[in-house]
């Protein structure tokens, strides 16, 4: 089985962990992993690694992400989604009090950059245990506020539905956003409580669940994105030649000369035309003065 990057449509209802285990059994495998997990309530694209290009997920995990989901207002849950136990439910006089005004108000206030407290129940770890894993055990758990983006928060519908408001909204974040967060927020903020009944994630950087294969009819071989072509994607490139190719392969640096600018410390893909007319990845690399520095390198074998 060739190395290379899956975009696979999750289903609702399993983990990513069970898309990636059945990845595994299909590409006869155990070298598969994910750029981002998705809850098992949530559906949509999952990026998956297979073989040597595992080691470009790190590279794609902070891509940011786009999303669409249904946020309730007029009650929040123990896990700000549809999941956890629902709280007591706002009266019906407040939630009818909240108009397209105040939601558009509510929205302005958790758009562009904002501090953000994960849910309780995230994957975050504290302590080397999972934020989620000591709610379980019984622990009280508060999550220290982290800087998101969010540079897009758009109401797509509003519906109202046995005495809750439903919106339908599209949202483009930055990646380590909590959308269950912005709903809990939202709800918080409009003094009715709030959580999210759907989540789909569309994209991440410039990779589409349009694209995407759904899982029950994924043929592993055909829908593998080459190594190359999923940097691409997601880095800066530059085109080095084969000699060069070599050389990185050998650990050595390269003139920077035709490299992009970038801010330092930054990587780059490095990719090289091969003899059968494809290209292949050759290596991550950083600029280091004038010359280009082997960060991460992907031989042959696992470069396709």
């Amino acid at each position: 089985m060739n190395s290379g990057i899956l975009l696979v449509d999750k289903p609702q209802g399993i983990t990513s962990h069970d898309v990636v285990a059945r990845t595994r059994r299909l590409a006869g495998t155990r070298r598969v992993g994910h750029a981002g997990t998705l809850d098992p309530m949530a559906t949509g694209l999952l990026v998956l690694g297979v073989d040597g290009s595992t080691r470009l997920l790190t590279y794609l995990v902070g891509l940011d992400k786009e999303y669409l989901a249904t946020i309730r207002l007029g009650v929040g849950s123990s896990t700000d989604d549809a999941e956890g136990e629902l709280f007591d439910a706002a009266s019906a006089d407040l939630v009818a009090a909240v108009d397209e005004a105040h939601v558009a108000d509510g929205i302005a206030k958790l758009t562009g950059v904002i501090e953000q407290v994960p849910s309780a129940v995230s994957a975050i770890k504290v302590d080397g245990k999972r934020a989620y894993q000591r709610v379980r055990d019984g622990e009280q758990v508060e999550l220290k506020a982290r800087t998101v983006t969010i540079s897009a928060f758009e109401v797509l519908e509003v519906r109202r539905v046995d005495g809750f408001v439903d919106l339908d909204v599209r949202v483009e974040c930055s990646s380590g956003t909590y959308i269950r967060a912005l709903a809990r927020d939202l709800g918080a903020d409009l003094g009715v409580g709030g959580h999210l009944t759907a989540l789909r994630r569309t994209r991440i950087g410039r990779f589409e669940v349009a694209a995407a294969s759904v899982l029950e009819d994924l043929d592993v071989a055909s829908a593998l994105i080459g190594a190359a072509d999923a940097a691409e994607l997601a880095l800066p490139v530059v085109h080095v030649t084969g000699q060069q190719a070599i050389d990185l392969g050998h650990g050595k640096r390269i003139d920077a000369a035709g490299a992009p600018e970038t801010a330092k410390g930054a990587p780059i893909a490095a990719v090289a035309d091969t003899a059968v007319g494809g290209r292949r990845l050759v290596a991550i690399v950083e600029r280091r003065g004038e010359t280009l520095k082997v960060v991460v390198g992907f031989p042959p074998e696992d470069a396709s």
